[in-house]
């Protein structure tokens, strides 16, 4: 799996949202800042966010974005299947975006392809975004020390 563009900067604009919780209404412009994010992208996700209800804006001067709904509501499953469609690594696999493959009936990988599917869904279904604003930063020693046999391909 991997994230598009929209989904991660969504999250990135989240985060921050969690992270100044209760605080006064973001603009958009320093939400773009903050984020590396172009403004222009921004604005169109932010509306998605808000038609889904996660988050409110408020116009004029002082105005800009807020977290609208609890951090402990909104999993990682939910925003990334609202922005890119699924979770499955690959489409014969997927519920939502299904695409039959020539070889379902003798494929050996798929099963593999099945349970990764099912571990990663299952996780981000639970992971809200208070539970991952609780956590660290991953660091570069970290990342090193989960890779597979050397690291090749990860």
């Amino acid at each position: 799996m991997q994230l598009s563009m929209r989904t991660d900067y969504a999250l990135r604009a989240l985060f921050t949202l969690v992270e100044h919780r209760g605080g006064p209404p973001i603009p958009i412009l320093e939400l773009a800042r903050r984020n590396d994010v172009p403004k222009r992208f921004l604005e169109h996700i932010m509306l998605d966010l808000k038609e889904r209800g996660w988050v409110a804006s408020t116009a004029g001067k002082r105005g800009g974005y807020q977290l609208a709904k609890a951090p402990e509501k909104i999993t990682m499953g939910e925003v990334v299947r609202h922005f890119d469609g699924y979770l499955a690594p690959i489409a014969c696999v997927s519920v939502t975006d299904y695409k039959r493959c020539s070889q379902e009936p003798t494929c050996r990988f798929r099963r593999v392809m099945l349970t990764a599917r099912n571990l990663v869904a299952g996780l981000m279904d639970r992971t809200t975004l208070a539970d991952v604003m609780k956590s660290s930063p991953v660091g570069t020693e970290e990342l090193k020390r989960i890779q597979g046999i050397d690291g090749e391909g990860i």
